[in-house]
Parts: C-alpha cells; structure tokens; sequence
C-alpha cells in the first residue's frame, strides 16, 4: 500500500468509529430533550429596587479564544475589549 492508502484507510476507520459513537440521530434527539415536571416551577420574582441590581451588566461577547467582552452591555463601540 502506498501512503495515501495508507491514509485514507486511517480516515476511514476514524470516521466510522465517529459514526459508532453517535449512534442513531433520532434517539440522540430524544434523549437531549429534558423531561418536564409535572408541577411547573415558581419564577422568581422581579424587583424593582435599584440597590438590588447589577450596577453595570457585561456585553459578554466572546471572541473565538473564549475571552469576553468587557464593555457595558449594548455599547455603541464598533469593536469589544477582551480579557
């Protein structure tokens, strides 16, 4: 066998392994749906004391090496400031 048989065998068998390890899309489906209680849960309630909340939310937007944003949420500066 040359290298590239040699190479594209190796894909091969990774893919199929890949393909094992998923297994059957329509059971993946239904299992990442999470069950419902039967007794809906008590939304916290809101308030309206500025003591109370969060003197300055984050933008949070994260650039591809997982830094966030550290500007006030919904800046109007074009660019974000990572750290």
């Amino acid at each position: 066998m040359s290298k590239m048989d040699d190479l594209r065998a190796m894909r091969e068998a990774r893919y199929e392994q890949a393909r094992a390890r998923a297994g059957n899309p329509a059971t993946r489906a239904a299992a990442s749906v999470p069950k419902r209680s039967a007794a809906p849960a008590e939304a916290p309630t809101a308030t309206t004391d500025p003591s109370e909340a969060p003197s300055e939310a984050l933008c949070g937007h994260r650039n591809m090496g997982g830094r966030t944003c550290t500007r006030e949420a919904g800046h109007a500066a074009k660019s974000h400031r990572y750290a």
